[in-house]
C-alpha cells in the first residue's frame, strides 16, 4: 500500500481530485484542518522518538535557563 498527502487552498481544486481518485478506483479522504493538524503533530512525535531516556531534573532546568535568556 502506498499513499499521498496533498494540499491545495481551493476547495474545486481537491474536489477534481477526489473524484478522480474515485473514478480511478483509490480510495481517498478529506481532511479538516483539526485532522491535519493531528497528522503533523503524530509524524513530528514519531520522527523525534529516540528510545533514549532524558533526565526530567536537567531537562526541566534547561527550560527554566533558556526561558530567562
Amino acid at each position: 500500500m502506498e499513499g499521498a498527502i496533498l494540499h491545495t487552498n481551493s476547495d474545486k481544486d481537491l474536489n477534481l481530485i477526489l473524484e478522480l481518485a474515485k473514478k480511478l478506483g483509490i480510495s481517498s479522504k478529506k481532511l479538516s484542518r483539526e485532522e491535519m493538524e493531528d497528522w503533523g503533530l503524530s509524524f513530528a512525535i514519531q520522527e523525534g522518538k529516540t528510545g533514549d531516556y532524558v533526565d526530567t531534573d536537567s531537562f526541566l532546568k534547561e527550560l527554566v535557563d533558556d526561558s530567562k535568556n
